[in-house]
């Protein structure tokens, strides 16, 4: 799935991060709990280098626990970066946060001068919310819908802190095609960005192989149907997505199944695993290996015929 929506304030964002960073003591990395590895932004691992790094899970509480605790373990493997879980309401957490970025900057605690912590994500993580939480008080704008954030804004919260509040934002390109469907699924883009049909098959089609027994509760189903199309078809009917002939408007289905997956009506579901990010990454891989070779036998095809026009004037 192709997904074209990278607005400008994205690039600039970017620009203005890979700026700043020289100066930043630590980052705090939002991820969505429900798909750790497709919402962390490769620009991001990039540019902060080995920086110390908090990774929160956010939304945990909509995201598989046995799941988030496999891949806090790892992400923990590299020994720059820590995680935690958060839920939506971030309740209990502000504090640890704090103590935990004290702990991994000392030097700047000890020497009693302020750190600077950049706070980053994907948009429609819970950025703005987290800040707020930290601050004790409302200064970054919140809602549901991706980038609302537009530039950087820094945060004096005491403790010897200085947040460094940055824009949502994504990558132009977007390797992994199952990461665009996650992504896609959650929120993180636009939904005039690609078609809703396509984002619920491709749901559905997941959650009748991992987790066929949260579909069946939900649309109080006798069995789950083998397919997606099966399943929207038979959920539409039930939910009453009817248009006229009694035929199953599935673009009304498919905005049902994929709401109230956001909203965590389905129970607690996590899109991805370790082991299968690690395939992902290989399909990937191999995928660019053959075109990096077919561009190459093109560029050397083409460089041979201009070598022969040449040689015949």
């Amino acid at each position: 799935m192709a997904i074209h929506w990278y607005p400008g304030h994205m690039h600039k964002a970017i620009r203005e991060m890979t700026k700043i960073l020289p100066d930043v003591d630590m980052v705090i990395e939002l991820l969505d709990a429900r798909l750790p590895a497709s919402s962390q932004n490769p620009a991001i691992v990039t540019l902060r280098d080995k920086k110390p790094c908090i990774k929160i899970l956010s939304k945990a509480d909509l995201a598989d626990p046995e799941t988030t605790s496999r891949w806090q373990a790892h992400f923990e493997q590299d020994a720059s970066v820590k995680t935690l879980q958060t839920t939506l309401d971030l309740k209990g957490k502000p504090q640890s946060i704090i103590r935990l970025c004290q702990s991994l900057v000392p030097s700047r605690v000890k020497a009693n001068l302020n750190m600077l912590v950049m706070v980053a994500g994907i948009p429609n993580v819970g950025k703005s919310t987290l800040i707020n939480a930290l601050a004790g008080r409302k200064i970054a704008k919140t809602g549901n819908e991706p980038a609302i954030t537009k530039g950087q804004q820094r945060i004096k919260l005491g403790q010897g802190i200085m947040l460094l509040d940055t824009p949502g934002i994504l990558w132009p390109k977007i390797d992994n095609e199952n990461s665009g469907y996650r992504l896609a699924a959650s929120g993180a883009i636009k939904d005039t960005a690609m078609g809703i049909e396509d984002v619920a098959f491709y749901l559905a089609d997941y959650l009748i192989k991992r987790y066929p027994t949260a579909l069946k509760d939900r649309y109080d189903l006798a069995s789950v149907p083998a397919t997606e199309i099966e399943f929207i078809e038979l959920m539409g009917v039930r939910r009453g997505c009817l248009s006229a002939g009694g035929r199953v408007d599935l673009e009304k289905a498919s905005a049902i199944l994929v709401n109230e997956f956001r909203a965590g009506m389905l129970g607690a579901i996590t899109l991805e695993t370790p082991d299968m990010i690690l395939e992902e990454e290989l399909v990937v891989a191999q995928q660019k290996k053959v075109k990096a070779d077919r561009d190459a036998d093109r560029k050397q095809k083409f460089r041979s015929e201009r070598a022969s026009d040449v040689q015949d004037e």
